[in-house]
């Protein structure tokens, strides 16, 4: 694009009756990087891609895609793009071949240019050989391969994918990220939402919605900077859903929440001494197995900029 940017959004909006789902965001997003849109569910998220993919109409603002604008070009915009949600869009009662033929036509890929692309996405998405399987059959780390493939058939230099990786097992999240790093390096633009913060850090850029505000942009390491004066403790102790309710009425404790058995809790700028995290909890009756100082996480600084908001993540 002239300006770099694969993404140019000015204020964009969306009003279900009077509940603001976005709420007049600006977003760019530079032409071959990997953006993360990060938020909890009812965000504003999936709205968003809908609104620059030219599915659904703004109340107000507009986009460029592709060079393309979304309220007056929106057919031009879906041309130029490939999508990929987390339910995958594929036909379960066909075959592997049938989707990929469903989707060239609605493409309009001549047949040379299909067999060209099907050979490459097979080989891509490792289903040589399972062309005539079912769709229905295939584990759902094949699903998304394939998937994948559906939304790039027509080589498109901008994919959305929203929570692609969503109930797919952490080995095949891997093996799926290592196909959008071969994208992103031809030059591919990505645009992902994802839940799973630990996927969020493989991206140049993200964005945080929060209840349709844009409320932190940035790369990951920009992101987490937010949080470099704090001190955060890991802690484990015996009941940790009890644990965190305790801490929660510590004046010292600025945010505390769970993290699989853990506990992670941000003391702000006072010292591990002052704060005295362990002596509080052992004097509240629970026996504290650690409490290590840690590095901030996406996660945490999630959590943290949620907590600024007066919200919950």
């Amino acid at each position: 694009m002239a300006d770099g940017n694969a993404i140019h959004v000015t204020g964009l909006r969306k009003v279900f009756g009077e509940f603001v789902a976005v709420n007049n965001i600006d977003l760019d997003v530079k032409s071959g990087e990997i953006f993360g849109f990060l938020g909890p569910n009812g965000s504003g998220k999936t709205t968003t891609i809908r609104m620059l993919c030219g599915t659904i109409e703004p109340a107000a603002g507009t986009a460029r895609v592709m060079g393309f604008d979304i309220n007056d070009e929106p057919e031009r915009v879906r041309e130029n793009i490939g999508y990929m949600s987390q339910k995958f869009s594929l036909f379960s009662d066909l075959t592997v071949d049938e989707n990929l033929k469903f989707y060239a036509g609605i493409y309009g890929l001549s047949d040379e240019k299909f067999a060209e692309r099907r050979t490459y996405i097979l080989k891509m998405a490792d289903l040589e050989g399972r062309e005539n399987e079912l769709t229905s059959n295939l584990s759902v780390g094949w699903k998304q391969r394939l998937a994948l493939g559906c939304a790039t058939i027509h080589e498109p230099k901008l994919i959305f994918l929203d929570e692609p990786t969503s109930g797919v097992d952490p080995n095949a999240r891997r093996q799926f990220w290592e196909l959008l790093y071969d994208l992103a390096n031809q030059g591919v633009t990505l645009f992902v939402t994802t839940h799973y913060m630990d996927e969020a850090t493989h991206c140049n850029r993200l964005a945080f919605i929060y209840r349709g505000d844009i409320i932190a942009h940035g790369t990951p390491q920009e992101i987490k900077a937010g949080l470099s004066a704090d001190t955060l403790l890991q802690i484990e102790v015996d009941d940790g859903e009890a644990a965190l309710a305790a801490l929660t009425e510590n004046p010292v404790v600025l945010e505390a929440y769970m993290q699989g058995s853990l506990i992670n809790v941000n003391i702000g700028e006072n010292s591990v001494e002052e704060a005295d995290v362990t002596g509080f909890l052992e004097n509240a009756g629970f026996k504290v197995y650690h409490s290590l100082p840690v590095e901030p996480t996406l996660e945490d600084a999630f959590v943290h900029l949620v907590g600024q908001q007066g919200g919950r993540a």
